[in-house]
């Protein structure tokens, strides 16, 4: 949550939200004294060996010794969280938990230019998040132009149809995110999203700097342009606009645990997040309001409908079968994307122009790899026929 919601939208999150924190208190508080956990929920005392319905494991067990201790390079490699007040965020280039040397036998200090991650960007991001971090289709924008921490005040309101015309917030780094920290670890342990964890340090900083500047973030006063060479040293002095945005305040370095009593006693008040009231039917009375589409849309694919039974496909043979439930877990996530750059299932012209080819190089460029997709798509469990089955099954499915 953030101090600039609209008011209305503090008394009402969403209700998958009121659901979930209302089984959390709504337990019998009528039964004695008791506490409640910091998510707002009530902690019982154990009594005759159980913690309410459960019973509690009395074991002695004091010390635990399965496997070995990780080693500090282990560690190191693993050890990659980037927190709000600079620790963790790495002053050299590191790979495999160690220290990079240059040429000259010294510790490479990570950092990079606006400029270079301006060309990362573009061949590792652009694909997913559209061209300057406008936004990709089934993924988030990151940027937009003059983005503003004003726009946050345009919640949604109830009914939404009284203010038809209402922009919704622009959410995006430069206007939501409190801490440039969260953009360094996200984008290191998580991305690009094909292969994961494989960019340096000095790669971060890089295409850091690049999404800041898009965002119009500046530094100390300045202005981010091509030349600018974000490190350690420096990434340390920004201040995102919406830092002082959120609300309640966990960030409390001065005492941490104030942070973690301000949650608290937040989760523990329900007219923070509904009525106070418990109730699980006929919750809602009278007409319940739906925003209106102002314009009549007939160009749904597939067209609309109120039908509301799920509908199995005829899938065939056992094999057919097999070649799809692996196309869903191991290849739909890109190639049912557009965004992504590969063939999309379904679309006619790709795949024919990829039979053009010849299929005995279409089954070894998929078994084999190619570009950014690992070979046989991380199916790796299955064999060379198993997965040929698969690249068939995509064929057919795109006739």
């Amino acid at each position: 949550m953030f101090t600039l919601e609209n008011t209305m939208l503090k008394k009402s999150l969403l209700a998958s939200s009121v659901i979930a924190v209302g089984l959390l208190i709504s337990g019998c508080v009528s039964n004695g004294e008791f506490e409640r956990a910091v998510d707002g929920a009530v902690k019982y005392e154990v009594k005759d060996g159980k913690y309410t319905s459960y019973h509690v494991n009395t074991q002695g067990i004091k010390v635990f010794n399965n496997g070995r201790e990780a080693t500090k390079t282990e560690i190191a490699a693993w050890n990659i969280d980037a927190r709000p007040d600079g620790e963790g965020l790495p002053e050299f280039d590191m790979k495999h938990g160690k220290v990079v040397l240059d040429e000259d036998g010294n510790p490479k200090k990570a950092e990079g230019s606006v400029e270079w991650g301006n060309e990362l960007y573009d061949s590792q991001c652009a694909m997913c998040h559209g061209e300057f971090g406008i936004g990709g289709k089934g993924y988030p924008r990151l940027s937009a132009a003059s983005a503003s921490t004003e726009t946050l005040t345009n919640q949604l309101l109830n009914p939404a149809d009284e203010n038809p015309e209402l922009e919704p917030p622009t959410k995006v780094i430069g206007t939501y995110w409190p801490y440039a920290s969260t953009l360094f670890w996200y984008i290191q342990d998580a991305m690009p999203f094909p292969h994961p964890k494989s960019l340096s340090n000095s790669e971060t900083y890089a295409l850091v700097a690049y999404l800041l500047m898009e965002n119009g973030v500046e530094i100390e006063g300045e202005e981010l342009d091509e030349e600018y060479v974000l490190n350690k040293e420096n990434f340390l002095k920004i201040k995102m606009p919406n830092e002082n945005g959120f609300y309640p305040q966990v960030d409390t370095p001065e005492d941490p645990k104030q942070g973690v009593r301000n949650m608290k006693a937040y989760l523990s008040n329900p007219k923070n997040y509904g009525t106070g009231e418990r109730c699980m039917t006929d919750c809602i009375k009278g007409d319940v309001p739906v925003l209106k589409i102002k314009n009549e849309l007939n160009d749904f694919n597939p067209p609309a409908s109120t039908e509301r039974s799920w509908k199995v496909n005829d899938t065939g043979s056992t094999a057919n079968s097999k070649a799809a439930s692996t196309y869903e877990t191991y290849c739909a996530a890109c190639h049912a994307n557009e965004a992504i750059g590969a063939p999309v299932l379904g679309d006619k012209e790709a795949w024919s122009e990829i039979a053009a080819k010849g299929m005995d190089v279409v089954y070894a460029n998929a078994i084999n790899g190619i570009n950014a997709m690992p070979p046989k798509g991380g199916a790796m469990d299955l064999s060379d026929e198993e997965f040929k089955e698969v690249v068939d099954y995509m064929f057919n499915s795109s006739k």
